[in-house]
This record gives C-alpha cells, structure tokens and sequence, in this order.
C-alpha cells in the first residue's frame, strides 16, 4: 500500500499553481497525508543581470519585501476552509528555487510532490528553464505535475 503522509505543493501564486494546489488538498483529503506549502523567492542577484548595479542594501531590501509579502500570501491557502484534520506546514524560503524545493523535500521526508506547469513562459522560461522539469529530474520522490487546463479532478 502506498502511503503518502507527506504532500508538498511548491507554489508561485500564479493561476497556474492554483490546480496543484486542488489535487494536493485532495490527495491529502483521501489519505489523510500533511500538507506542505511552499514558496521560494529567487534570489535577486540571480534574477538581475545587471545586479552589481545595485547595492547590496536595495538587494537586501527587495528580498526582504518578497518574503513578507510571500508570508501572507501562503497564510491564505489552500483557501475555502480546506481541513483534513493535518496541521498545514507553510515554508518560504529564499535562493534557486527547484534547488529549495528539492532540498525542503529531502529534508522534511516527503512522499509526494504536486507541482502546477507552466509558472513561466516566454523569455524567463528560457533564461531559467522550467521548474517542474528540473523537479521531476532531481527529485528523491514522485512527483505529480498538474497543467492549469484540461481535466481536473472532481471528489465522488
């Protein structure tokens, strides 16, 4: 039998998130798993190419603003109430973000990661390849990738 009692969602609050976070809570709604929330902020220096322009100060500060506002965003989900009778886990951390990912689910011993496609497109999907990709590569556990459209899943 299989025994998922741990279910990370890493989530970058896009609409394209929003599906895996769906299958997450209802994943862990079947087998009663713990919930895992996450976020990780990019570090600035890797997403400014020109980031010796600015000072480590103004760095510092933008980071420091992402994660705050991160923090109170994860707070809201999964949303409408979601309660499996699992304390929900939320963690926001700072740096590459499939690396984070991957480094939180070996550390937290995690069953399963959900992870949404499609966070990013067009020239940043190029600079800094898909997350999901590299999750799906690198991972110690099974990962189930969600597109934003096509069939979701409905509970009987």
């Amino acid at each position: 039998m299989i025994q998922l009692k741990k279910i990370l969602v890493p989530t970058d609050f896009s609409d394209f998130s929003k599906p895996a976070v769906d299958y997450a809570c209802a994943i862990a709604a079947r087998f009663g798993s713990q919930l895992h929330l996450m976020h990780v902020v990019p570090d600035p220096a890797m997403l400014v190419p020109e980031s010796h322009a600015f000072s480590a100060e103004a760095m510092e500060a933008q980071s420091a603003a992402l994660i705050d506002d991160a923090k109170k965003r994860i707070e809201h989900l999964p949303g409408g109430g979601w309660e499996n009778g699992q304390p929900i886990v939320r963690e926001v951390r700072t740096g590459a973000v499939f690396l984070e990912i991957i480094d939180y689910a070996k550390q937290n011993d995690v069953d399963l990661i959900v992870i949404g496609t499609h966070g990013r497109g067009g020239l940043m999907h190029v600079l800094l390849g898909s997350v999901a990709e590299k999750i799906v590569r690198k991972s110690p556990c099974p990962v189930l990738t969600v597109k934003p459209q096509g069939h979701q899943f409905v509970m009987p």
